[in-house]
């Protein structure tokens, strides 16, 4: 019923365009309808009001924002798009009647379509794209005799397409791309014989794709991959003569790719990659004569290229990798003019590549890694100067590294590890201005480091391992300013190791081990303030192992081993912040070893081979200290003792008669208790230990610790895929590290275990249960087929799945919910302490399970002050460095950090942030130099405003987060509130897609080199 108020509000507007001369009153009347139904919070319809006493006039709205008349002052045009407009789009739209043009798009329109849309009959174009309309899409618009566009994307709508669109035969343009849309594509879409784009992408589609789409001969753009349909392409396809798109990336479809797509003389683009395509490759390809862009990637094609694809002269992209080829790739691909990307990688080539490949083309990116292909690296793939990537390792390549690719000033990234190359490393790579990763690992490589490394402003990651590469380094190769990791080992480099670390902002990682150098460890190499691993085992050093290296902030890693040190083990190690693991075996060390930190823990091994070694996790150092004093002994003990030996020898003859029979029954004994002490190390049973109920055994889980069923490697275990048949069941395998002190500690863990086995929460990856014997524990939990939430943001296969920001913020609500239950739910609460990306799993759904509990602690003291370092480095809280103290603030910054990487894409710690510059550092700089904006992922904000708004509203919470003064930091329970206030009006394409993954941004844009992402 209408209020009195509502009444008189309409009486009101209806007496006062009695008196606005020439104006169509219902006009004026349905706008003002609308406008009074929507949220305008930046005030863009401020001029949509009836006119004064004074400004009385004819046609008046038609000068109102977003509306234009025709030449009788009717609405002819509404376009009130990006506007940050919510609330709903009134009925009396229908008053409209000569409405042509209809945009509002990218606002946040959040209710259902009005069902009088569809009574519109004078509509030609249609937006109502970048939404979050739901409900049923409406009904009638088939109806409007000249409908020529129709934009729905990105919308939440339900239900079946609209099969009464298939009447609205003008209709050119129809584009329902990621809105949610079920069942199959009606077969009456035949009749839109006008119709030259078709995009449903990103839908939950299934059913077969009807062949009778194959009659729409205008048609010129489809785009209907991110579904779930089955069967094959339709070979009807082949009698699309007009058109020039094709993408059907990212399904389920299956079969052979149908040769009648041969026939399309104008297609310039085939995606087909992501889906269940086998059989090969049809040679009728090579009759599409425009084609520029092919991707048959991440399919099950066998056989062999077809010769015929060198004929295609127009193509820039061929992407074929992982699938199941075999044979050559055709020489005449390298004679292929235009030819900017060939990726080929994880397939079974064998071969040689092209002798002319590069030479003819602007080629930009080659990638034939993991196959079997041989022969000598092409020489001219960089004749054009455009070569970028060049990704050739885990081959047979022969001969020489091309001295064209020293030269060639574009190149970013070289790998070419694995192979059989053998020659010097040519000149010229420390000279081009944008490489940055160098890997030549696993070759047989002579001669020396060249010199102009030296001289890069550019390179972070070398790699020139087990080669045969001589002579010393050169002397400030440690000191490139970006440099991150150099590994040499396994060569034959010799000399002193370069006392030039003084400047080496970035260096993380320095493997010199399984060489000759020789002379002492230099000192300067403390001053790497970010060095986390240092491997200098395996060489001839000599001296005494610096101090200043045991107190180095981020050092977790530290091989010493089988080298010719001498002196005493600095007690600075047992203290030292980051360390993880120490190996200083097979040296000539001595002196007691400190029980403390990292050598209260240590493994026995990892100091053997030191004779002087004891003390600490060592035998004590009693036996030494008596043989010292012997020594030392007077000449009259040695008479004393000449006389009591005497002695001695007399009762020694009275002894041996009794004590034979003594001998005999002790070596029974010692024999028993060896025997059972050996049987508790080697044939104790695996005892499974489950908290809740389980459908396999032991036995199951231990049969899957195998090679092949690693899933990935942490700091506190290895972990594995364990299948199960009866019945079957999927679940994750974690085996711990497990030292002699741990064993000997074992209770304090199970305890912990214990703990954590009673956790239950959605947001929690669920610990199954453990299986345990004398010495090893391994953990189960639950399987999350998606990976880490580290995979999805950064991963080179994977990087591209999280691309709307409505799937990033449900991931980082849903670990707040997790990280709440563990600080506020939890008696006593619980402090993970090692929250970062890569501990977050996805589930099936995509939602975020926070995982490795490795270092949690219940917090049933305050302020606990630790002595192993807690978390990782870029996400560890500010105040830890001085304190060692860890509480729940230090949780939440680290999720600060997380937030961070979902807004802006980008890893806690990158070399583009600056010398010393983390991200938090990094994003604080841009905030203070008002350019928050810049920060956010791109490829997320996309063209929407409100996107963008929505993700500042984010940026200002992670800012709290990572405040610097922990109490300044907000608690869990609030940080959910705010993210409540923040929170996106629509779904998350990674719902919609339904555990397969997210939708890439080519369902709204289109990218040449997708599949290479």
């Amino acid at each position: 019923m209408l209020t009195k108020l509502t009444i008189l509000f309409y009486c009101y507007i209806g007496f006062t365009l009695v008196f606005v001369e020439g104006a169509p009153n219902v006009e004026v009347s349905s706008l003002l309808s609308i406008k009074s139904n929507l949220t305008d919070p930046l005030d863009g319809l401020k001029d949509w009001k009836l006119p004064s006493d004074e400004a009385k006039g004819g046609s008046v709205h038609c000068n109102w924002a977003g509306v234009s008349c025709n030449s009788d002052g009717f609405v002819e045009r509404l376009d009130i798009s990006n506007m940050n407009l919510s609330g709903q789009v009134s009925e009396q739209i229908e008053g409209l009647k000569s409405l042509a043009f209809l945009n509002i798009s990218c606002n946040e329109f959040s209710s259902a379509l009005p069902a009088s849309l569809g009574r519109l009959a004078s509509l030609k174009i249609i937006d109502v794209s970048q939404n979050n309309f739901v409900g049923k899409f409406p009904v009638g618009l088939g109806s409007a005799p000249e409908l020529k566009v129709i934009n729905a994307s990105s919308n939440n709508f339900e239900g079946l397409l609209p099969e009464d669109l298939s009447n609205a035969t003008l209709l050119e343009i129809m584009d329902f791309r990621g809105s949610f849309f079920e069942g199959s594509i009606p077969a009456s879409f035949k009749n839109l014989q006008k119709l030259k784009f078709l995009g449903l992408s990103g839908n939950n589609l299934t059913g077969k794709i009807p062949p009778e789409l194959g009659q729409l001969s205008s048609l010129e753009t489809i785009i209907i991959g991110y579904n779930q349909f089955e069967g094959s392409i339709p070979a009807e396809f082949g009698n699309l003569s007009s058109l020039q798109y094709l993408d059907l990336a990212v399904g389920t479809l299956s079969g052979q790719i149908p040769a009648e797509l041969g026939k399309l003389k104008n297609l310039t683009t085939v995606y087909l990659y992501q889906n269940n395509f086998s059989g090969s490759i049809p040679p009728e390809i090579g009759n599409l004569s425009s084609l520029v862009y092919l991707d048959l990637s991440f399919n099950e094609i066998s056989g062999e290229i077809p010769k015929e694809i060198a004929e295609l002269n127009n193509l820039q992209l061929l992407n074929l990798m992982c699938n199941q080829l075999t044979g050559t790739v055709p020489e005449k691909i390298g004679d292929l003019t235009k030819l900017e990307v060939l990726a080929l990688w994880k397939n079974s080539l064998t071969g040689k590549l092209p002798a002319n490949l590069g030479k003819n083309s602007p080629l930009q990116w080659l990638d034939v890694s993991s196959n079997s292909l041989s022969g000598e690296i092409p020489p001219g793939l960089c004749d054009f100067g455009n070569l970028m990537k060049l990704i050739l390792f885990n081959n047979s390549f022969s001969g020489s590294i091309p001295i064209g690719l020293s030269n060639c000033s574009s190149l970013f990234r070289v790998r070419i590890q694995n192979n059989h190359l053998s020659g010097p490393i040519p000149l010229g790579f420390g000279n081009l201005p944008i490489l940055q990763r160098l890997e030549v690992a696993n070759n047989n490589l002579t001669g020396k480091i060249p010199e102009d490394f030296t001289l890069s402003t550019s390179l972070s990651f070398i790699d020139v391992s087990f080669n045969r590469l001589e002579s010393s380094l050169p002397s400030s190769i440690l000191s490139i300013p970006h440099l991150q990791a150099f590994m040499a080992s396994n060569n034959n480099l010799g000399g002193s190791i370069p006392d030039q670390f003084q400047d080496c902002p970035s260096l993380s990682v320095l493997d010199l081990s399984g060489n000759h150098f020789s002379g002492k460890i230099p000192q300067s190499i403390a001053s790497c303030q970010k060095l986390v691993n240092l491997n200098l085992r395996n060489n001839w050093l000599a001296g005494e192992i610096p101090s200043p290296i045991a107190s180095m902030p981020t050092l977790s890693i530290l091989d010493l081993s089988n080298n010719s040190l001498v002196g005493k083990i600095p007690p600075s190690f047992g203290s030292s912040p980051a360390l993880e693991m120490l190996n200083l075996s097979y040296n000539r060390l001595e002196g007691p070893v400190p029980y403390h930190g990292i050598l209260a823990t240590i493994n026995p091994s990892d100091l053997t081979g030191n004779a002087g070694l004891c003390g600490g996790v060592l035998p004590p150092c009693s036996h030494s200290i008596r043989s010292v004093a012997r020594q030392k002994v007077h000449i009259h003990h040695v008479v004393i003792g000449f006389v009591v030996g005497i002695s001695v020898l007399l009762a020694i003859v009275l002894i041996v008669l009794v004590g034979r029979r003594i001998h005999n029954r002790w070596y029974i004994y010692r024999s028993f208790f060896r025997d059972m002490f050996k049987r508790e190390n080697t044939e104790w049973p695996w005892r499974l230990v489950a908290f809740q109920r389980l459908h396999f055994t032991s036995d199951d889980i231990v049969a899957s610790l195998k090679e092949s069923n690693v899933i990935g490697v942490g700091g506190t275990g290895i972990v594995y895929k364990a299948e199960t048949q009866r019945p079957h069941s999927v679940v994750a395998v974690k085996k711990l590290w497990r030292s002699e002190a741990d064993v000997e500690a074992g209770d304090d863990l199970f305890v912990e275990v214990n703990l954590l086995g009673k956790l239950r929460h959605r947001n929690i990856v669920r610990l199954l249960g453990y299986v345990h014997n004398a010495n090893d524990v391994m953990m189960l939990y639950e399987y999350m087929p998606n990976g880490s939430l580290g995979a999805a943001l950064h991963g080179k296969q994977t990087g591209k799945m999280l691309v709307d920001w409505v799937s990033r913020y449900n991931i980082a609500l849903g670990v707040a919910h997790g990280l709440a239950y563990l600080h506020h739910d939890c008696h006593p609460p619980v402090i993970h302490r090692d929250v970062k990306s890569n501990n977050i799993l996805l589930d099936s759904d995509f939602e975020a399970r926070i995982a490795d509990f490795g270092l949690a602690r219940t917090m049933l003291h305050n302020n606990e002050t630790v002595s192993m370092v807690a978390g990782s480095y870029g996400y560890i809280a500010p105040e830890y460095g001085y304190t060692l103290k860890v509480d729940e603030k230090s949780d939440i910054y680290s999720y600060g950090v997380v937030l961070l990487e979902l807004l802006t894409g980008k890893l806690p710690l990158d070399s583009s942030f600056g010398e010393s510059v983390d991200i938090v550092e990094w994003v604080r700089q841009k905030v203070n130099n008002k350019a928050s904006e810049s920060v956010l992922d791109p490829e997320v904000t996309g063209q929407c405003k409100y996107v963008q708004e929505e993700m500042l509203l984010v940026l200002k919470i992670a800012l709290l987060c990572t405040a610097k003064l922990p109490k300044e930091r907000p608690s869990m329970r609030d940080i959910i509130t705010m993210l409540g206030e923040a929170k996106p009006r629509r779904k998350s394409i990674s719902q919609n897609w339904g555990g397969k993954g997210n939708k890439d941004k080519l369902i709204f844009a289109h990218s040449p080199v997708v599949g290479l992402l």
